[in-house]
């Protein structure tokens, strides 16, 4: 047989029974450590669940190609982005925080557990930043493998200042402080819980299912549970407990059965704290009655 007679390739379709179909199932094993939503109702979320930038021993993370893709398939407006993660590549958080200030539309970052390291520089990306009351941000210097001789070393501490000073100016826009104060706080790698981050400026708020509901004083609820306790303690019973703090709202000004919730019941009432004097007064009357 010549080179000339030698079959041709076959025609029409050689493998006719074999197709293939691509389950979403793959799509969610390929990227499972970004979550996208966009339903009819209008819901337009990004979840980052996972470390930033690829995880080579997993083939799963976050990374600034990923969240650009969820960005486009989303389009233009507000877009809402959960966090919690332990952080990871700086380049990657900072690709992906500058994405995020570009996109075309508000962006709500959630706080939902964690956002420490490159991924406490994603959360700050966001117009509102809402934080869970039991959350954290970690915010510390750049990290680096480093082998070498003293002066290999220096050079590599050298390297990092530019890094370290691009987040410490990240942290600075946000929370209005300088940036030796945010300089301060990344040498000592610092955790910063849900309220301690609003009231530092790191976060805008906490998040709704977190505040205190409408008219009520951020005391409140522990100031009636206090109430409670130490009337307990002084062998009052429960109910009896109830019906007196019930009375020291209702002289208060928060009179029971104002729609507000059960009376007897203060971790469902957010009313306003009763003044010191309702307080000492009933107390007064608890003991001459007792």
């Amino acid at each position: 047989m010549t080179i000339k007679t030698l079959p041709g390739a076959p025609e029409g379709r050689p493998c006719a029974g074999v197709s293939s179909q691509l389950q979403p199932r793959a799509l969610d094993r390929w990227n499972s450590g970004v979550r996208a939503a966009a339903d009819s109702e209008g819901e337009r979320s990004i979840s980052i669940y996972d470390v930033i930038g690829y995880d080579y021993w997993t083939g799963d993370g976050v990374t600034a190609k990923r969240i650009a893709a969820a960005l486009r398939g989303m389009g233009a407006g507000p877009v809402t982005v959960n966090i919690n993660s332990p952080g990871g590549d700086m380049f990657e958080g900072l690709a992906i925080y500058n994405l995020l200030r570009e996109h075309d539309g508000e962006v709500t970052v959630k706080v939902l557990g964690l956002a420490a390291s490159a991924a406490s520089v994603i959360a700050m990306a966001g117009d509102k930043i809402q934080i869970a009351r039991a959350a954290f941000l970690m915010i510390h210097n750049a990290w680096v493998m480093a082998v070498g001789n003293r002066h290999d070393l220096e050079e590599v501490a050298a390297t990092l200042k530019p890094f370290d000073d691009a987040m410490a100016s990240i942290y600075s826009a946000q929370t209005g402080q300088d940036t030796k104060a945010m300089a301060k706080l990344m040498d000592r790698e610092t955790w910063i819980a849900g309220e301690a981050a609003v009231e530092d400026g790191f976060a805008d708020e906490l998040l709704p299912s977190d505040k205190v509901e409408k008219g009520a004083s951020k005391a409140s609820a522990s100031a009636v549970r206090r109430i409670e306790s130490a009337l307990r303690a002084s062998g009052l019973p429960k109910n009896e407990a109830m019906r007196l703090i019930s009375e020291i709202k209702t002289s208060s000004g928060d009179p029971a059965g104002s729609g507000e919730g059960d009376p007897t019941e203060p971790g469902d009432d957010a009313g306003a704290v009763p003044s010191e004097e309702a307080i000492a007064a009933a107390l007064r009357s608890f003991s001459l009655t007792k």
